[in-house]
């Protein structure tokens, strides 16, 4: 018997079918962040200025993509490497322009993404989008909270914009899009003033979802943050802004949640059923904050396992997955490509609980030995069943994928300028 079959026969005996978890976790879609690929870049500015609006990244590790073509060769690198059903995310800095034909944000058009709905066919992947609103000259640094009415008008405009790009990404690739809004308005210090730009934060919001879509389509969302870098006092989009807005706009709008936009002490694991007690649908995007929004690679960690035992025993098909981080400091592929295979993990890992048994524990107040099966599963054979689900996507097994992401160094990122 081999070491799978043994794992199987282990998990058997609790109830629970591991062939039942890997088809499961196959149909399972997680967004892969372009923004990875290149430090949040993007290519409709100035690659050389500074990122602004509550935007860092640190290190500057050789072999940063900087043209289309290149951050589309490190995905497809990505891809060989990570099992299960990816999904593209894109924000809208990442157009691509053709024969000079560049568009301000505002004046953004489907063809400018012409490119990556076809790099998406060609590769069988849905894609969802993110209006940018950050690293541009018409952040004052506000963007829909600006009391200034022609900075406010740009960005309105762009979000309406995206909303139409969604709509192309949506019914090009068949597969629904989530659009992400999220800005870093705020004020570093004690503000004067914190109604006025929650109200028209609200009111942009507003005109931008005026703009005609299909919501089984495209699944607009508000993302809100704690505090950022300049933003430390005051953030216009925080959680009760976001969710109160969702909660009053349930026919146009979903809440989405990062799990490094809280403090320090909160868990998202914990809020996943909260918001699922109201919303039929919510989405995530998955970092790992070091103390704070940091966007660490995400780990196969404790907070990690149980963000995904929630998405589990709630309903995978109510949680829109992403991950977002942006780390700098290592290899960018090599960080692609651990946090998606953990992030798969930990679902994996949440797929092979009795969930069932769990509950009935909890209800009968049985809580010894809640404690005991919970304490017991830790020491499953679980990474037998992670090695099979690996070889049944035809992707490699861990230990064996490294060596290829030092060939991509040595032979393509080694030779970028």
């Amino acid at each position: 018997m081999n070491n799978y079959e043994a794992a199987k026969k282990r998990y058997q005996d609790l109830g629970i079918d591991t062939e039942k978890a890997i088809e499961t976790l196959k149909d399972v879609s997680i967004s892969l962040h372009c923004w990875q690929g290149d430090d949040v870049r993007g290519f409709d500015t100035d690659p050389n200025k500074p990122l602004t609006g509550g935007i860092q990244t640190t290190g500057n590790y050789p072999g940063r993509a900087s043209t289309p073509e290149e951050l589309m060769a490190d995905l497809d690198e990505v891809m060989k490497l990570i099992p299960g059903r990816p999904k593209m995310n894109l924000h809208a800095s990442y157009a691509v322009f053709e024969d000079g034909d560049w568009a301000d944000r505002d004046k953004l058009e489907p063809k400018h993404f012409r490119k990556w709905v076809d790099f998406c066919k060609a590769r069988g992947l849905g894609c969802d989008f993110n209006p940018t609103f950050f690293s541009h000259e018409k952040c004052d640094p506000l963007t829909l909270s600006s009391a200034n009415e022609e900075t406010r008008k740009f960005w309105i405009d762009h979000g309406k914009a995206c909303i139409r790009i969604s709509n192309y990404l949506a019914e090009q690739l068949g597969e629904k899009c989530v659009m992400n809004i999220w800005t870093g308005d705020g004020f570093k210090d004690i503000p004067g003033d914190r109604l006025g730009p929650r109200e028209r934060y609200r009111d942009s919001i507003d005109q931008i979802l005026s703009e005609p879509f299909d919501f089984k389509k495209v699944k607009p969302c508000v993302e809100s943050k704690t505090f950022g870098i300049g933003v430390e006092s005051y953030t216009t989009g925080s959680a009760e802004f976001t969710l109160s807005y969702a909660a009053f706009n349930k026919d146009k709008c979903i809440p989405l949640m990062d799990n490094g936009h809280y403090h320090p002490t909160e868990v998202v694991s914990d809020k996943i059923p909260a918001l699922l007690t109201f919303f039929d649908e919510i989405a995530l995007h998955v970092t790992r904050p070091v103390r704070w929004d940091s966007d660490h690679v995400v780990l196969f960690d404790d907070e990690t396992k149980e963000i995904a035992r929630e998405i589990v025993r709630c309903g995978v098909d109510k949680v829109d997955i992403a991950l977002d981080y942006f780390d700098a400091s290592i290899n960018r592929i090599s960080a692609w490509v651990t946090g998606y295979r953990n992030l798969q993990k930990a679902l994996l890992y949440a797929l092979l609980q009795p969930v069932d048994e769990l509950k009935e524990l909890q209800d009968e107040q049985n809580f010894s030995k809640l404690m005991v099966v919970q304490e017991e599963l830790k020491t499953m054979p679980f990474n037998d069943v992670w090695d099979a689900y690996c070889e049944s996507c035809g992707r490699p097994k861990d230990g064996e994928w490294f060596s290829e992401v030092e060939r991509y160094e040595r032979e393509v990122l080694s030779k970028r300028g």
